[in-house]
């Protein structure tokens, strides 16, 4: 009687389309906290710093940054969760955790992070 590959502790066709999804779904977080952050910080910066500073309205601060601190919590946790399952190196890592931290920089680490991970590169 054959015996199904995927039940088997052997690696077999459905082994690896499973751990590619695995891949799939986390760069797929990952891509979509990159994108939102990047967007709150910029509006935290280009927006809120300024009315803080020049105009003595701290409103925009008072809710984008706490929201932004949120989601950048999120953000480290997809990234780390992507470079575990894409095995990167502690260097590239720490890149990819920190970009989330300078305005437009995020957007640059999610493209390249994407290249490489869908090339099966590593970081």
């Amino acid at each position: 009687m054959p015996v199904d590959p995927s039940l088997s502790g052997s690696p077999g066709p459905a082994r690896a389309a499973a751990i590619d999804v695995r891949k799939a779904s986390a760069l797929l977080r990952y891509r979509i906290i990159a994108i939102v952050v990047g967007i709150g910080l910029i509006a935290l910066v280009v927006v809120g710093m300024p009315l803080k500073y020049f105009a003595d309205n701290s409103t925009v601060v008072a809710v984008v940054g706490p929201a932004h601190g949120a989601l950048y919590v999120l953000y480290l946790i997809a990234a780390f969760d992507l470079s575990q399952r894409c095995k990167w190196s502690w260097k590239g890592t720490l890149a990819v955790l920190l970009a989330g931290t300078i305005p437009f920089l995020s957007f640059v680490a999610e493209r390249v992070v994407t290249r490489k991970v869908r090339a099966g590169g590593r970081l």
